[in-house]
């Protein structure tokens, strides 16, 4: 029996229990789940899930009787539900998915005009056991996968200079909703690196100012404007790349030491740490006083310590998903970690979700995860509340008792609040 087949059956039999005992209000049923269907002879076991942390720091306990489709998957797979892959074509996300299980697929420039025209990524969405986190990374100006199709979207830099925060929020607004149209559920962007770099350096026009204040103001309206659309946006490059030494793409760089980062470049990250189904991504940067000089941040625990505490900047602690930069196609890593070991070092350093931008080396680098967690050096617990935070991002039922990505009520503080958009009816629907 394949992965996919054995993934299938284990899903179904959960779901199946599902309509027995139900799950916590609120939560959405299992994928092939179906109401009018006759109950089982007996129910499936119940989640066994460690309870999550309330706002205020107390453990709840899990709903009675909530059974989870991630309840029945091997190591193996839960494991790959936590990786976002790149994929050239989506017969390479297909495989991706049937082969190895994985739980999330990043659209390059590549395969984006065959999403836009055809109907592969939905007829996969409604194949895969579970529902499938699809990233793209769609700032405007010259990050921009879409704007063949969707129009020229202006950079972060032009945004902030030529439009007010309402103005960009209603951009970003109707770009979410083409890309919901395409079946994309998560966005890396806006960027909060806080830049004065000339237009085209690695950050350069991607930052929206060198003002921290106006960074923040402008990112939180680009934000809310994914989140109107139903898109989770991804702040980025933790913890600040806007003063780099160099391009992160091409060789290992270096920022300003960490004392000097904590009044400057990490006040946008402190003031939109509670966005409200936001994560965030770990850039490939060095910080003096925080990595060392053996690894970028993406592969360091101080650094993920760091944003999930909060200590020293003023920042709340964070506790949505935490992707890494690409660690496929980037020399500030590449140069010196094997793919394999540079995911499983992330998983080990904090992160939830290692991102890279091709499907070659997944069998490689899921035997990696495997012996780093049957060995110890990778935590089960931390593994597990990883696959918490990102199912609960994608809608998937954990049987937990409180919130697991960072659903906060309340925004930062640095810059003023926005008002609401009213809602605006026949957006497309969000893949099933």
């Amino acid at each position: 029996m394949s992965p996919t087949r054995r993934l299938r059956v284990a899903v179904a039999a959960l779901a199946a229990g599902l309509t027995l005992v139900g799950c916590a209000p609120g939560e959405p049923a299992a994928p092939g789940s179906d109401p009018t269907a006759a109950a089982p002879a007996a129910p499936a076991p119940q989640a066994t899930a460690a309870p999550a942390a309330d706002p205020g720091g107390h453990r709840s306990a899990p709903p009675p009787g909530c059974v989870s489709p991630l309840d029945g998957l091997t190591q193996r797979q839960r494991i790959a539900q936590l990786f976002t892959v790149g994929v050239s074509s989506m017969a390479d996300a297909r495989r991706a998915v049937e082969q190895h299980s994985i739980g999330g697929i990043f659209l390059g420039g590549d395969v984006v005009g065959e999403v836009v025209s055809g109907d592969g990524l939905a007829r996969l969405q409604h194949d895969s056991p579970l529902p499938l986190l699809v990233a793209i990374d769609e700032e405007g100006g010259r990050v921009s996968r879409i704007a063949p199709y969707a129009g020229p979207l202006p950079s972060a830099r032009v945004m902030a200079a030529t439009m007010s925060p309402d103005q960009v929020r209603a951009a970003a607004r109707a770009r979410g909703e083409f890309l919901r149209g395409m079946g994309v559920t998560v966005d890396f962007a806006p960027s909060l690196d806080v830049s004065e770099q000339p237009d085209g350096a690695v950050i350069g026009d991607r930052s929206f100012s060198p003002d921290p204040a106006r960074v923040v103001s402008y990112a939180r309206a680009f934000a809310a404007g994914l989140r109107d659309a139903g898109i989770a946006p991804v702040f980025k490059h933790f913890p600040g790349h806007g003063r780099s030494s160099g391009d992160s793409h091409h060789r290992s760089v270096t920022v300003p030491p960490l004392d000097e980062l904590m009044t400057h470049d990490l006040r946008p990250f402190a003031a939109l740490a509670r966005t409200p189904g936001a994560g965030m991504m770990l850039g490939h940067q060095q910080v003096p006083g925080l990595t060392g000089v053996d690894r970028p941040a993406s592969l360091s625990p101080a650094a993920y310590r760091l944003l999930r505490e909060g200590h020293g900047y003023g920042a709340p602690p964070f506790d949505g998903p935490i992707f890494t930069d690409d660690l496929s196609g980037m020399r500030a890593v590449t140069d010196a970690f094997a793919l394999p070991t540079a995911v499983t070092e992330s998983l080990i350093a904090g992160a939830d979700s290692p991102l890279w931008i091709t499907t070659a080396g997944l069998g490689e680098t899921l035997d990696a995860v495997e012996r780093a967690v049957a060995d110890g050096t990778l935590s089960r617990r931390a593994l597990d509340r990883s696959l918490e935070r990102m199912a609960t991002l994608r809608g998937i039922p954990v049987c937990v008792g409180g919130p697991a990505t960072g659903l906060l009520e309340h925004d930062g503080s640095l810059a003023p609040p926005l008002r609401d958009l009213p809602p605006r009816a026949g957006l497309a629907p969000l893949p099933a």
